[in-house]
């Protein structure tokens, strides 16, 4: 087992260590169960008269939110990546 230090943005780490987190936390729920389920209820016109609210706002929801969750989990993949590769190729050299 090896241990990996990994360097965030300090930008990330406001957004991680905020109540910002919590609340994309909570959309990320929402954006894998109630979004899909609200887009597919104003297409069969449940909310007449509002889909020019619900269906912008449901598919920005299902769009966006995973978007944080990728930038934020690109630096960490890329460390485990790196340390990897370190790991093959100093075992293969033994």
């Amino acid at each position: 087992m090896s241990t990996v230090t990994v360097e965030i943005n300090p930008f990330w780490v406001k957004i991680v260590r905020s109540p910002i987190y919590f609340f994309l936390s909570a959309l990320q729920g929402v954006s894998v169960t109630f979004a899909p389920l609200y887009l597919y209820w104003s297409g069969q016109g449940k909310f007449s008269g509002y889909e020019w609210f619900t269906v912008p706002l449901c598919a920005a929801v299902i769009c966006l939110v995973p978007l944080v969750y990728f930038r934020l989990g690109h630096p960490v993949i890329k460390e485990l990546r790196k340390h990897r590769e370190q790991d093959v190729a100093g075992f293969s050299q033994q």
